[in-house]
């Protein structure tokens, strides 16, 4: 059975674009151009994954309150903020309101397929065993490849697909030196340096608030990144 995507998008044209795009991928999609007309749909039948603009016409935060409402009805449901505002304030608030991952208008269709295909995956292996195979294990930090999900001191931590598979990088292989090229290729992003600057802040600002000595991600200035071993 076809997986079911909702895509609110005030822009006719990105909309037709990304529809048309989706349904050749197999996807059943259906299409909103505001926040009223995907807050009526949503309340009818939910989808299997929602891809939300944020500005949808004069209503520039529309795109939040449209998920706020899914993330009320639902507390699983794969949710992708697709907008071509990049800052920071926009991102957090966004994952804040239960997105689980924020994707700006200049990334490829490619990119943004993998990120649907990802979440898809996330969710169907929720409830399966967990296998020692897909586990990192550093010190205080737990994460698991397969199911995408991290804790720090045994405490979940919220991450977005791209900044799961950036923080994997880095942890899977504990004090070497991940460049930012790496770093694009495990998330499977291509974006600029400060954009991945952007998202490794974010990581380290999820590890503080759970624990305010969090110092494990270390800048290497000039090379990239590396997590530190204890000690």
């Amino acid at each position: 059975m076809s997986k079911r995507i909702a895509l609110v998008e005030d822009d006719p044209d990105i909309r037709e674009n990304y529809a048309a795009a989706l349904k050749k991928q197999g996807y059943d999609v259906l299409t909103y151009a505001n926040r009223a007309a995907a807050e009526a749909g949503f309340s009818q039948r939910l989808p299997d994954l929602a891809i939300i603009d944020i500005g949808l016409q004069d209503e520039i935060d529309g795109g939040f309150a449209v998920c706020q409402q899914l993330r009320s009805l639902s507390k699983t449901l794969p949710i992708i903020f697709f907008t071509a505002r990049d800052n920071d304030y926009d991102t957090i608030c966004g994952l804040r309101m239960g997105a689980d991952d924020y994707l700006t208008k200049d990334i490829s269709l490619p990119h943004l397929l993998a990120r649907i295909a990802a979440l898809f995956r996330r969710t169907e292996l929720l409830n399966q065993p967990q296998l020692q195979s897909d586990l990192v294990q550093c010190g205080d930090l737990l994460m698991d490849s397969n199911r995408m999900t991290v804790s720090w001191q045994n405490q979940p931590i919220e991450l977005t697909v791209t900044e799961f598979w950036m923080l994997h990088a880095i942890a899977k292989f504990a004090g070497h030196v991940k460049s930012r090229q790496q770093l694009m290729d495990e998330s499977r992003m291509v974006v600029d340096d400060t954009t991945i600057t952007s998202h490794i802040k974010r990581i380290r600002k999820k590890f503080v608030q759970i624990d305010k000595y969090f110092d494990r991600i270390e800048t290497v200035y000039g090379m990239g990144y590396r997590w530190k071993n204890s000690g």
